[in-house]
C-alpha cells in the first residue's frame, strides 16, 4: 500500500515521506493504490508545515510498476486510466519532490520520476519502459519529457526497445540526478529533501513554476493523448498476446 509520515520537528519545516509498502509484490501498484498515492501527494502539497516530499520504497525495491493481474482485470472506460489520480497531481506539485530508487523501477515506476525534481538511485536500481514490448504505448508524458531531457536517440532506445537499463544509464539520460551507494540511498535522499525544506519556500515554488511554464499545457495534452491511445491498444491483439504471455511466463508470439 502507500504509507505517509512527516519528518522533522512540529512547528518547523518538515518533509513528507511517501512510501510504497507492498514489498511482497515488489511494490507493484494496484488501481486502489493510485488514489492513495495521489491523495498523499496532494495532502503534502497543501500542508503548510510540509516544505518537501520524499517518494521511495526500500533500498532493494522502488516499484515494479503496475500489478499486471490487477491491471488486466480492472475495468476501465476508453481514454481513462487508474493512474489518473497520480497524473493530475504529481506534475503540478508546487513543493519539491525527491525520489529515492533502489531495485526495480518499471513502467510507471520510471515515468513518474520524470516529474520529480531530484532523483537519487542506488547501483542496484534497474529501470525499464516495457510499453512497446507489451503491445501498448508509453504513458505519463514520457513520450514528450524523455526526448526533451535525454535527446531523441537516447529516448528512442529506451522507449522503443523497452529493455532494462542501469542507474548509470538513467543518470546519463537525465532521469537520475546522481547514483549513490545503496546503504546510503534513503538517508542521502532524505538529507536532500531536508535541505530543500530549509530553503525559502516561495523561491522554490516560483523557480519550479518558471522551469515548467514552457511546457505545462503541452504536457497535459500529451498525457491525455497517450492515455487515449494506451487504452485503445489494450484491446489490440498484440497487447492481449503480450500480457497473456507475461502472465503465462512465456515468450509472446506476434503475428
Amino acid at each position: 500500500m502507500i504509507r505517509s509520515e512527516l519528518v522533522g520537528e512540529a512547528g518547523q519545516p518538515r518533509v513528507a515521506r511517501i512510501r510504497f509498502d507492498r514489498i511482497e509484490k515488489k511494490n507493484a501498484i494496484t488501481a486502489e493504490m493510485y488514489p492513495m498515492l495521489g491523495n498523499a501527494l496532494a495532502a503534502a502539497d497543501a500542508d503548510p508545515q510540509v516544505r518537501a516530499v520524499l517518494l521511495h520504497g526500500t533500498a532493494e525495491c522502488f516499484t515494479a510498476g503496475n500489478d499486471v493481474h490487477d491491471f488486466v482485470n480492472v475495468p476501465r472506460k476508453p481514454g481513462t486510466s487508474p493512474a489518473q489520480a497520480l497524473f493530475r497531481v504529481l506534475p503540478h506539485m508546487k513543493k519539491p519532490v525527491v525520489a529515492a530508487v533502489g531495485g526495480p523501477a518499471v513502467g510507471i515506476g520510471t515515468t513518474m520520476l520524470l516529474h520529480c525534481d531530484l532523483v537519487y538511485a542506488a547501483p542496484n536500481a534497474r529501470f525499464q519502459l516495457p510499453f512497446v514490448p507489451l503491445g501498448i504505448v508509453p504513458e505519463f508524458g514520457s513520450t514528450f519529457l524523455l526526448p526533451l531531457i535525454a535527446g531523441y536517440q537516447r529516448a528512442a532506445e529506451l522507449l522503443l526497445l523497452g529493455q532494462p537499463f542501469t542507474a548509470e544509464k538513467a543518470r546519463e539520460a537525465g532521469i537520475v540526478t546522481d547514483v549513490v551507494p545503496q546503504e546510503k540511498l534513503l538517508e542521502h535522499a532524505l538529507q536532500a529533501a531536508l535541505a530543500l525544506a530549509a530553503l525559502p519556500p516561495e523561491s522554490i515554488r516560483l523557480t519550479k513554476r518558471l522551469m515548467k511554464a514552457r511546457y505545462g499545457e503541452t504536457l497535459g495534452a500529451v498525457i491525455d493523448e497517450e492515455t487515449r491511445i494506451f487504452t485503445e491498444r489494450l484491446s489490440s491483439a498484440d497487447a492481449r498476446e503480450a500480457l497473456t504471455a507475461f502472465l503465462e511466463k512465456r515468450k509472446p508470439n506476434f503475428q
